[in-house]
């Protein structure tokens, strides 16, 4: 319990002023984006600010690392869009509940340290597919409603827009050059919006996506009918929402754990989002995950600390009950060059140094789990393809490996030494190292450098074994580990196990 109270990891050394400014820099670059995605999904405007906050707050607080930013994301609320327009906004807070149980189940049975077996490859391609969508998702802002149709914008709207956008990132690309006592990303949202100010300038601002007036985030409970038929309707789409919400987040906190050179905890980011989205579903919140570009825009300006995603969390509430009315006026502009910068930074570039370097099953997988993100906007979809595409790539090439030295002893006994795994991609070539007909009438299969992993490994073991009793001959295993022989236990095979030396295998866990 110790590891819950030690909130704000008081022994870290803080600076104050930057995770201030930083705090400041995310809420900025989250508003426009919880606004978006919630009018995307039908929801009422606020309903992605109280998402932004309560994520924010509760995450920041409790979430397995500092620097990471949770809130209202689009990952998430893509999943919810058709819950939304056939039920209604209330069964889309029964679903955010129970996505949140889910996760705390995942974090409390320690199940997030499976993000390990994420490979590189897999992480590129998500990386370099999350970047082109926040690209391509800032373009839209260069388009404005007319009627029923979406249009670009021309002419001099379009001029100004992309003037102050370039603007905005001259500045984030210079300033750090002259100083980096404030994050540069907020210094040119200001001086933007100054500029818009003082000139007078016609361009599109936050007002334009939607009102952020509000007040505190009310309490309810789902107005939905507690019934099964009720429960089958919400729980595919809770189910979907927690697996998109943890694949987004922990993959974003192995890309931030890269990034400082630290390691978070995974099973404990699992908790806090679970905590964060149940509290949404009884505050009026969409919901949400850790978001990839506010978190890179919360290192980039420097924050190594808790604090920042604290203040993140405290200014859109602010915001909110007072400041709609200043914050309204921000010209989009700004928050696109920002995005602009975001996408470029997440943009994993060296994964185009090592590409002709790289095995070609690894470049193929990439690619596909790019294409997939882009394409589907399905972050969960994208990696699990991928993961399984590696895993089918690595059983084949270990299937390949599997080999046997042999030797007689002076006892007349033939010994197999095994190298390899034995599952379900390798019996066919376990079994054809033998030679039943010929060899003597006992030999001894030594697994010391080899490992029964499943049921297939042991039906072929079984299937040996019946091939040399058919010649009346005995087989013996030896160096089995205590889960190999568990495995034998359990599928009741008719094998002689001779126990020497047996090894045992350990399995790294996370702690929570």
């Amino acid at each position: 319990m110790k590891k819950y109270l030690n909130l704000f990891d008081f022994k870290q050394k803080i600076n104050y002023k930057t995770e201030i400014l930083s705090g400041l820099t995310v809420a900025m670059t989250m508003i426009p984006e919880s606004l978006s995605f919630a009018i995307l999904a039908g929801f009422p405007p606020l309903v992605g600010l109280y998402a932004s906050f309560i994520m924010g707050l509760i995450t920041a607080i409790l979430g397995g690392r500092p620097g990471l930013i949770s809130g209202g994301a689009g990952a998430t609320t893509v999943v919810l869009i058709a819950l939304m327009h056939s039920h209604g906004l209330e069964y889309v807070f029964a679903a955010v509940l129970i996505a949140g149980v889910i996760q705390i189940a995942v974090g409390l049975f320690r199940l997030g340290k499976f993000i390990r077996l994420v490979p590189q490859p897999v992480m590129f391609g998500f990386v370099n597919g999350l970047a082109i969508i926040i690209f391509m998702s800032q373009l839209e802002q260069f388009k404005v409603r007319i009627g029923e149709n979406v249009e670009w914008i021309t002419g001099a709207p379009f001029l100004i827009m992309a003037g102050l956008v370039a603007l905005t990132v001259a500045i984030i690309l210079i300033l750090p050059k002259i100083t980096k006592a404030v994050p540069p990303s907020l210094v040119a949202i200001i001086i933007v919006f100054a500029v818009v100010l003082i000139f007078n300038i016609d361009t599109k601002q936050v007002k334009d996506i939607a009102s952020v007036s509000g007040s505190l985030p009310p309490f309810h409970i789902p107005n939905i009918p507690f019934t099964f038929e009720a429960f089958k309707v919400v729980l595919p789409y809770g189910l979907i929402m927690a697996a998109v919400g943890l694949t987004e987040g922990l993959l974003t906190l192995n890309l931030v754990d890269e990034i400082t050179g630290t390691r978070g905890q995974s099973n404990r980011e699992c908790v806090a989002q679970g905590t964060a989205n149940i509290a949404n579903g009884f505050f009026f919140g969409m919901g949400g995950c850790p978001m990839i570009a506010q978190t890179l825009v919360n290192l980039s300006s420097g924050s190594r600390a808790r604090l920042s995603g604290i203040i993140a969390a405290l200014t859109i509430l602010t915001i909110i009950l007072v400041g709609a009315p200043v914050i309204e006026l921000l010209p989009m502009a700004a928050l696109v060059g920002v995005m602009f910068m975001v996408a470029i930074g997440t943009f994993e570039w060296a994964s185009f140094k090592v590409f002709t370097k790289m095995p070609k099953h690894d470049i193929f997988v990439m690619l596909v789990v790019t294409l997939i993100t882009v394409l589907l906007h399905n972050l969960a979809l994208a990696v699990l393809v991928g993961v399984i595409i590696s895993a089918l790539v690595f059983a084949w090439d270990n299937a390949k490996r599997i080999r046997a030295r042999k030797h007689i002893d002076e006892n007349g006994i033939k010994h197999y030494e095994i190298y390899g795994p034995l599952f379900f991609g390798s019996t066919t070539t376990f079994l054809t190292k033998f030679d039943q007909i010929n060899d003597p009438n006992e030999i001894i299969v030594d697994f010391k450098e080899s490992r029964v992993v499943d049921m297939s490994a042991i039906e072929a073991l079984n299937k040996l074994t019946d091939l040399y009793a058919k010649q009346g001959k005995k087989v013996h295993l030896k160096h089995l580990s205590d889960d190999c022989k568990q495995l034998l236990s359990n599928a009741e095979a008719i094998i002689d196990v001779n126990i020497i030396e047996d090894p045992t295998y350990r399995v790294v866990t996370d702690k929570l």
